[in-house]
């Protein structure tokens, strides 16, 4: 392959990327998971339950329903065993974490592992302030 070919490839690939990140912005725009009835911002997991980093999300996941119930809706697709369900989400890779607001409008989106205190500190910084269950040891 000679220079100029590189360079028209290399081209070519910067253009389908900035393509591919002005459709990202563009389906950020259009609420894609209905507002649920509880009012709550939700994040959604798109994986499979035979991926690795997705088996690793599963901790992480009912962690946060444990932890922040009432709070955060946390919901799990599984894209192997449903592939339809996951064909809203746009999602290429998995693990996807997708975060809704209250309304049902993607706010952010992760791919790959993302750990609780991550999560949480995305939340966060997304504007989102969640506030723990309190859980009352019976005696």
């Amino acid at each position: 392959m000679n220079i100029r070919s590189r360079k028209l490839l290399i081209v070519a690939a910067l253009a389908v990327a900035v393509t591919a990140v002005i459709a990202q912005r563009e389906r950020r725009d259009v609420p894609i998971a209905p507002p649920l009835a509880s009012n709550r911002p939700r994040l959604v997991d798109v994986g499979a339950d035979k991926c690795v980093p997705c088996k690793m999300m599963v901790p992480v996941l009912a962690d946060l329903r444990r932890d922040y119930a009432g709070a955060l809706d946390v919901v799990f697709i599984d894209v192997w065993k449903n592939p339809d369900a996951g064909t809203p989400y746009n999602v290429d890779i998995i693990p996807t974490q997708i975060f809704f607001d209250a309304t049902g409008r993607e706010i952010f989106r992760h791919v790959g592992f993302f750990g609780k205190d991550d999560i949480l500190a995305a939340w966060k910084q997304l504007g989102v302030e969640l506030k723990p269950t309190v859980v009352v040891p019976t005696l």
